[in-house]
């Protein structure tokens, strides 16, 4: 007995061991499998990390258990950058006998936990989904072998997953959170019965911006008969609940190919009024049990026809209320006598076609009745044919419905009518009136009412033009907490509307935003106006504004504006503005810019066009003070978080702007930089922004800037600049200044001042760093003294030659003249002395750091090294360099700044050393030169064929949109044929022919 316990234990702790290490034996062969079927049927990117990748055999046993983690699904081409499905853990059940023989790998279950699936269809019916690649669509030689998976599932699961489902060509979207589904059915059959559970939390399902229904619960139990031979598709036992709303499906849905042809019908399985409340938006809270309610509704639909990327299913729905009436069990009111007969239809799925009849809507609100009824026949055109009555007692409204933390009161009256089509070109003839009488408004969360509050309006059309509809706001006055505001309004016409207007009083936006709160934004301060505008838009469009009435005057005063658009925020202590026909006067503005204080004064023009035209611009000349600005507050990413300036992206000079500043700061903060004393114009149009004498003072030396920054091409952003600098020192030139560090590096090794005057142009980086490439310019560097110590090429020529005076020596006054040429500064041959020794030097540096100059030295012949003497002879003759007095070296110096290369190029007794330096610096120009001529004409070239590629794509984008028109054109040429070929033989008329 003993040995049996002892064998069974060991037979216990080998399968153990079997189970730990068959997940090891075959984890790299099931995902080798997994990546090769991704490859072969998956066109998106699908992301996981191979640490992330497990293999179990507990987890289903006896089954396989594969596990992946932070799996991603990410779309291609027009969805590149959305996420299909985000699954933090996904899990496959597999057949453990189908891992160990080696043939087809069968997966029995699929498990994703808490993933969020993102669906999208564009508006040309593309969906983000269709990521399988078909047998012809296949880019590679077809696989003829058999799939290294074969489906057999029998259940699956998604556990707490959350779904956004957004149709742009319907439109149409769903969100549901909390989302558990479950499934089972036996796939390795060909005719079996799918079984499924759903329940999800606040589902929200929209339609053309309206929310139908809102954070509602889902509860669905459905079972559909599956036949795959056929791809069809019926439902069987279902029961599917939304909050306290119940219905049913019945039909089927046949998918054979791409098509979806539907034949589904749906109904509601209780029949009263509270089922059908729980799904109107607002209503089904934590306390909808305690509402009391009663009447009975019937509630059905269907949706019949066939879905592609070319046509939609018909769809209908009915709705009838009788005697519905609901009480919330805290308001003394109830609404009462709710009656509906409604109806929706679509017979062909072509929602232009849509018909929406509401022949009743009745109900009573306390003692206030609403009626409605309309026909709207069709959505583009719209045949509308409906009227609204209501008398309202606002008082009476909230002691039927809550309205929380508010009080109102006041009689409002609505009666309109609309008959006709409303389309581009007209309107439904409209008779609609809307007044509202005394009434009163308070906030809980501010003591102070608007009271008082009258308002009489009316909207006419009696042709059906759009031009002769009248929308006027007969009379319209308030009281906020004692200040009066009044006004009226008049617009004439909708294509090109006549307005006249008048407001008048103050408006406390502290106050008012207390009653009102404004999501996002914080507002207060006080603005008092009287503000009146007649006239036609399309004068203004023309410019035409002596036709255009305009005036009035607006004092601001204590105004702060943050959002989170704008977290710096805005306040304006003071601001004065007269308005006119032409223009606005602004007067006495005083206020910050985030921490940055500004004075301001000025006119802007043309800001009627600006407000109600795209593409007019808006003028205008201000002068701006400033005490300290401080423009690294305002740069910032889209969420409004500091950036640096490296990573700040392009700065685009805003479009319709044709503005002129003159500004004057006392203290400028940018980046790392105070710039002092900051005085200028900078003038800003067609998205150029020109620099006019700017100058200010920094790094203790003075500035003084014209130029322009170009930004029509924000790829290609442009600059030219005029620059003149007196008293900086070299070190911090180097030290702060790319341009200078890359091109001048020697400036970091000088100790002294320069004043420079140069000008030069090229392109900024999306960095908003000069491309040095396309660098180019000149002018002049005057050093006003610079001692070198400790430079190596001085050091070498030093040792080359003998001299140690030019190991450290000083240049006093001395002006060069340069030029930037591709990027590459080209240095103008300049003379200098240095005790006994007379040099001329010239060259260029490029932004890669290498050093071509060429110094000639003039030097004592007898006083030179015995090793350059030797040279020298060799070179020259003896009797040359023993009879002269003086003899000119030619030096080449390459390398870097940090490893010069020092060479003898030649000598001469007679030459002029700067004719030797002159040419070997025309020589270097002009190879410089021919770089940037080489390089542009590559740009030019390359830009041509992108152009040219675009135009192309383009062309054949149109050729093949052209060509699916004509196809189905001649197709429904065809198909109206065949359907006249259908029809039968019409009849004799009796009547005319007499027979």
């Amino acid at each position: 007995m003993k040995k049996v316990v002892i064998g069974f234990f060991i037979f216990l702790a080998l399968l153990f061991a079997a189970a730990a290490l068959v997940p090891l034996l075959f984890k790299d062969k099931i995902k080798q499998a997994l990546d090769k079927e991704i490859a072969k049927n998956i066109n998106a990117q699908v992301l996981y990390q191979t640490d992330d990748v497990s293999v179990s055999l507990f987890r289903h046993f006896p089954n396989l258990s594969l596990n992946v983690e932070n799996l991603a699904v990410i779309g291609k081409d027009s969805f590149q950058t959305d996420t299909l499905a985000q699954v933090p853990a996904f899990n496959m059940g597999l057949d453990l006998a189908s891992v160990i023989s080696g043939d087809e790998l069968k997966v029995n279950s699929i498990t994703l936990d808490e993933p969020v699936i993102r669906l999208v269809v564009l508006k040309s019916g593309k969906a983000n989904w269709d990521i399988f690649i078909s047998d012809t669509a296949a880019t590679t030689p077809a696989d003829t072998a058999a799939s290294d998976f074969k489906m057999a599932i029998k259940k699956w699961e998604i556990n707490n997953g959350t779904l956004f489902y957004d149709d742009l060509s319907i439109p149409f979207g769903m969100v549901g959170h909390h989302v558990n589904h479950s499934g089972s059915g036996d796939f390795e059959k060909n005719v079996f019965d799918m079984v499924s559970k759903t329940t999800a939390d606040q589902v929200t399902i929209t339609y053309a911006g309206v929310n139908y229904v809102e954070n509602a619960r889902l509860n669905a139990d459905v079972t559909m008969a599956m036949d795959l031979d056929k791809s069809l598709y019926t439902f069987k036992d279902n029961n599917i609940r939304l909050n306290e709303l119940p219905f049913t499906f019945n039909g089927s849905i046949l998918m054979p190919h791409d098509d979806i042809d539907l034949d589904l019908a749906f109904k509601a399985t209780e029949a009263d009024f509270k089922n059908v409340l729980s799904v109107v938006p607002g209503m089904y809270t934590d306390k909808f049990n305690d509402i009391k309610t009663s009447g009975k509704l019937s509630f059905d639909g269907y949706i019949k026809g066939r879905y592609n990327e070319t046509s939609m299913p018909g769809f209908g729905t009915s709705l009838v209320i009788a005697d519905g009436m609901f009480k919330y069990p805290d308001l003394p009111e109830a609404a009462r006598n709710i009656n509906v007969n409604m109806r929706i239809d679509n017979k062909d799925g072509n929602v232009d076609n849509t018909v929406i009849d509401v022949r009743q809507l009745h109900l009573d609100l306390g003692k206030n009745p609403v009626d409605a009824k309309v026909l709207v026949e069709g959505l583009k055109p719209m045949k509308v044919n409906g009227n609204v009555k209501a008398n309202v007692d606002l008082a009476e409204l909230t002691k039927v419905y809550p309205v929380e933390g508010m009080t109102l009161r006041g009689l409002l009256k609505v009666d309109a009518d609309a008959k006709g089509v409303y389309s581009e070109k007209s309107m439904p003839v409209i008779d609609a009136d809307l007044n509202l009488t005394n009434g009163y408004v308070k906030s809980k969360d501010f003591p102070a009412p608007i009271q008082g509050l009258n308002m009489v309006t009316n909207v006419r059309n009696t042709t059906g033009n759009t031009d002769d509809t009248r929308i006027n706001v007969e009379r319209f006055n308030m009281s906020l907490d004692g200040e009066p505001l009044e006004g009226r309004v008049l617009v004439q016409g909708i294509d090109k509307p006549a307005f006249d207007a008048r407001i008048k009083g103050i408006l406390d936006l502290t106050k008012l935003t207390k009653i009102f709160p404004q999501e996002g934004m914080t507002v207060s301060g006080r603005i008092n106006a009287d503000v009146a505008a007649k006239g036609k838009l399309s004068d203004i469009e023309a410019e035409k504004y002596n036709n255009v009435t305009a005036n009035g005057t607006m004092a601001i005063s204590n105004l702060h504006f943050v959002s989170t658009d704008l977290p710096q925020g805005i306040k304006i202590t003071k601001a004065d503005a007269v308005f006119n026909n032409e223009r606005i006067n602004l007067q006495n503005m005083s206020g910050y810019l985030g921490k940055s204080d500004i004075q301001a004064s000025g006119t802007l023009s043309n800001y009627l066009g600006y407000a109600l035209e795209d593409n007019q611009n808006l003028r205008g000349n201000f002068t701006i003070n400033s005490n300290r600005f401080d423009v690294n507050e305002w740069m910032v990413d889209e969420q409004g978080e500091p950036t640096d300036k490296q990573e700040a992206g392009v700065v685009e000079v805003p479009a319709n702007l044709d503005v002129a500043l003159n500004m004057n700061a006392k203290q400028v903060l940018y980046s790392d930089f105070k710039l002092n004393n900051v005085d200028g114009r900078v003038l800003v149009k067609d998205k150029v922004a020109k620099l006019e004498q700017v100058t200010f003072n920094m790094l203790g030396a003075s500035f003084a800037t014209s130029g322009s920054y170009n930004t029509q091409n924000l790829l290609h952003p442009l600059f030219d600049m005029k620059l003149a600098i007196k008293d900086l020192d070299f070190k911090q030139a180097f030290n702060n200044f790319n341009t200078i560090k890359a091109l001048a590096p020697i400036a970091g090794l000088l100790e002294g001042k320069f004043n420079t005057s140069f000008n030069f142009a090229g392109e900024l980086g999306q960095d908003m760093v000069p491309v040095f490439s396309t660098l180019d310019g000149s002018g002049v560097i005057d050093v006003i003294r610079a001692a070198l110590r400790d430079v190596k090429i001085v050091d070498k020529i030093s040792s080359l030659t003998n001299f140690e005076e030019l190991r450290n020596f000083v240049v006093e006054n001395k002006k060069i003249d340069a030029q930037i040429v591709n990027g590459s500064l080209v240095v103008k041959p300049f003379d200098l002395k240095v005790g006994n020794v007379e040099m001329t030097v010239g060259g260029a540096n490029n932004v890669n750091g290498q050093i071509d100059y060429t110094t000639v030295l003039n030097l004592p012949a007898g006083k030179v090294g015995r090793e350059l003497n030797t040279r020298l002879t060799s070179l020259l003759g003896k009797e040359q360099v023993q009879n002269a007095d003086r003899v000119n070296v030619k030096l080449n110096i390459g390398g870097t700044l940090a490893a010069p290369k020092v060479g003898l190029a030649g000598g001469s007794v007679k030459t002029q050393a700067k004719d030797l330096v002159k040419e070997a610096v025309q020589n270097k120009l002009d190879n410089v030169k021919q770089q940037a001529r080489d390089t542009l004409q590559a740009e030019l070239t390359k830009r041509k064929a992108e152009a040219e590629e675009k135009a192309r794509l383009e062309l054949e984008k149109k050729r093949t949109e052209a060509e699916k028109q004509l196809k189905q054109k001649a197709a429904d040429k065809v198909g109206g044929f065949l359907k006249g070929l259908s029809k039968p033989a019409a009849k004799p008329d009796t009547a005319k022919t007499g027979n």
